[in-house]
């Protein structure tokens, strides 16, 4: 598998944008009327400051009143975890998902409840070029047969529902054709279960299973080519990969729909949606 490491970030995941386990028992810290610092991974339409205001606009209008969000930005989840193991920032945010693989792997982190952010939830979907309008067809007539068929409440079942997330899930084998066309898709390993990279940098997860039916049907084959999260879309407007993973923000919801949304990319249709979860350190009593 290929790797591509950029030296700009141009795009990244949104907080949480297009599980599992149950919250921690003990009660989490009042957010309300304090100073929060949140690790979140870097995004292309917004800066810290901004990212800030958005969310004291989000808890006040979820009725967390008087907090000041102090976002903190990375550029993988490597480096959120280290950053809230170090005292860098209090907790972070990402999928429910996501936290509860966290969780279940690291037992010095808890999932903890938060009523603002707890009440978004965002699509997951694919990028690709604005003038690859075959592609983009290709795979959202795929998305769609999966969900009439139910392969994709099956694949949610399998890798993500079900799954015990103790335990390293198995590579995903995308299947190989002769004589038809490569799609590079983008990788980063920074949403395991969902995007996830194994130690011997094989692909694995919910996403690998999904890229691995949507090669059968649309018969061309699947090349994965390993990324930094915040180059995703420099990876994809170079014309290094074909595709990425992306997230959209559901119209209705009280985040901007363009936060991490980059001119000259068309996203297809969502094929799976997640709750925002916060992750933080367990208190050492």
């Amino acid at each position: 598998m290929k790797k591509f490491l950029a030296t700009i970030c141009a795009a990244a995941l949104l907080m949480v944008g297009c599980g599992g386990e149950q919250v921690a028992d003990k009660p989490a810290k009042n957010f309300s009327g304090a100073e929060v610092k949140l690790g979140m991974m870097t995004r292309l339409n917004s800066d810290e400051q901004k990212m800030g205001t958005v969310l004291d606009d989000v808890a006040e209008k979820f009725g967390v009143k008087g907090t000041k969000h102090l976002p903190k930005f990375y550029d993988s989840l490597k480096l959120m975890q280290l950053g809230v193991e170090s005292g860098e920032v209090e907790a972070i945010s990402t999928y429910k998902s996501v936290a509860d693989y966290l969780v279940a792997n690291n037992n010095k982190f808890e999932i903890v409840p938060y009523e603002a952010l707890n009440k978004l939830s965002d699509y997951f979907c694919f990028a690709v070029r604005k003038d690859e309008t075959q592609l983009k067809n290709d795979f959202d007539k795929a998305i769609d047969d999966m969900k009439a068929d139910g392969t994709l409440d099956k694949l949610v079942n399998d890798y993500i529902t079900k799954v015990d997330k103790g335990k390293t899930p198995p590579a995903v084998e995308i299947p190989k054709f002769d004589g038809v066309e490569t799609i590079k898709v983008g990788v980063t390993g920074d949403l395991p279960p969902l995007d996830l990279i194994l130690p011997d940098n094989s692909p694995a997860g919910f996403n690998t299973a999904m890229l691995a039916e949507i090669s059968k049907r649309i018969g061309k084959n699947i090349e994965l080519v390993q990324i930094e999260t915040g180059a995703r879309a420099t990876a994809l407007s170079s014309k290094f990969i074909d595709v990425v993973f992306w997230v959209i923000v559901p119209v209705g919801q009280e985040v901007p729909i363009d936060i991490d949304k980059p001119e000259g990319l068309d996203l297809s249709k969502p094929y799976f949606k997640d709750d925002v979860a916060v992750v933080k350190l367990k208190d050492n009593k």
